[in-house]
């Protein structure tokens, strides 16, 4: 947020109470990699080569928010388009277990 002066300065004053300071890193916490339930169904849909609307239209959300799930899932996949979405899921991104029907691609 760049208050590292502000921070810098109060952990200044708490080590002269005599307090312990622990350091943190300066820079933004480190986003998960692993994909939601939400963005792994989205990703398996456009992987399967469903439109952002017909995504939208199946799982009762608007397409915009497909969007924004698809944006999430490239950033936390690495890929720059949907063509690569299919070879990506083979990898540990999925946060706990998928249900059956989405293991059975169904």
């Amino acid at each position: 947020m760049g208050a590292e002066a502000f921070a810098e300065r109060a952990r200044r004053e708490l080590q002269a109470t005599g307090d312990k300071v622990v350091r943190r890193s300066a820079g933004p916490a480190e986003a998960s990699t692993t994909l939601t339930a939400q963005e792994a169904q989205i990703a398996r849909l456009a992987g399967d080569g469903l439109t952002n609307l017909e995504i939208a239209a199946q799982l009762f959300i608007s397409p915009h928010t497909v969007e924004w799930h698809l944006r999430k899932v490239f950033v936390k996949l690495g890929i720059v388009s949907r063509k690569q979405i299919r070879a990506s899921l083979a990898g540990p991104w999925i946060s706990g277990t998928l249900p059956a029907a989405m293991e059975a691609g169904d």
